[in-house]
């Protein structure tokens, strides 16, 4: 599989799905597709079809779920963005949403892309009853809710300027950032009908590459380029924020993602199939620079 050909199909869904809609209420739409156009790796859309193709190869027909997948992760950017929450001007490269719509249509757009991914996982199943589909848009939704990201994403908002403990960070990032790249390779691998034995693997390998996500994403906020990152540096200590680099320090920080990358890679050796999809985008989010 071809993954910036994914990434394409993945990109017009999206493009496709915003076209020509809206009325009085046009400017929602208008932000809505801003941040979704806005760029972005499309790391978890990917990695669910990337999974869901190591059992079944008609793809395709799950692009909409992938593509829902992504309005869930932009909307929670866009509400990260905001002033009350990391009070960033830039995301991407470009200016946030609440910078060029205002903070009131920003936090709508939000709430527009979370809901009109629910749309997406609600039509799907009404045309594709079966409880593998309907169990998958659950372990999405799941996912995004208050024992998932926004669980996460409160502990790190009441824990700025706070020494908390490792099992709190641990339990903060695997929520805030973990849990939804391990939704997209569960979900992924439920639609494609995966046995119980590889689904548990795979769940292994979703927790552990979406904590050297969030390793990586706490050492390229101390060393990385913002010009390719797209936005501004040092964040996090702006913010007094506790992070992996500002608990461990930067080199063992680097030490933990490789560990974890090495892990990951042993995981998927165990599935007994063509993962190597998986493997490519394992070792691209240890090496990435943004």
């Amino acid at each position: 599989m071809e993954i910036n050909k994914l990434k394409e199909e993945i990109n017009l869904w999206l493009q496709e799905y915003f076209d020509n809609k809206g009325s009085y209420n046009k400017i929602i739409y208008d932000a809505m597709k801003y941040s979704i156009e806005v760029g972005g790796k499309r790391i978890r859309p990917i990695l669910m079809i990337c999974t869901y193709n190591i059992y079944k190869d008609n793809y395709k027909e799950i692009i909409p779920l992938a593509s829902a997948l992504e309005m869930i992760h932009t909307y929670s950017l866009i509400h990260d963005d905001l002033p009350a929450m990391d009070d960033d001007d830039l995301r991407r490269g470009k200016p946030t949403n609440h910078k060029v719509f205002g903070e009131a249509i920003a936090i709508l757009a939000g709430d527009g892309l979370l809901n009109e991914a629910m749309n997406v996982l609600f039509d799907y199943c009404t045309v594709n009853s079966q409880k593998h589909i309907i169990e998958a848009c659950r372990t999405i939704s799941k996912a995004s809710g208050v024992e998932g990201m926004i669980g996460g994403q409160v502990v790190d908002v009441i824990s700025e300027g706070k020494k908390i403990s490792e099992e709190q960070l641990s339990y903060m990032h695997s929520k805030k950032t973990g849990e939804l790249i391990k939704s997209a390779i569960i979900s992924g691998a439920i639609l494609g009908e995966a046995k119980n034995k590889d689904i548990k693997l795979l769940c292994e390998f979703g927790k552990k590459l979406g904590l050297a996500f969030q390793i990586k994403d706490d050492i390229l906020d101390i060393v990385g380029d913002s010009k390719i990152l797209g936005k501004k540096i040092n964040s996090d200590n702006d913010n007094d924020k506790i992070t992996f680099v500002s608990k461990f320090g930067l080199e063992e920080c680097k030490e933990m993602c490789k560990q974890l990358t090495n892990e990951c890679l042993k995981i998927l050796d165990n599935i007994g199939k063509d993962t190597s999809n998986l493997k490519d985008i394992t070792h691209f989010l240890l090496k990435r620079e943004f």
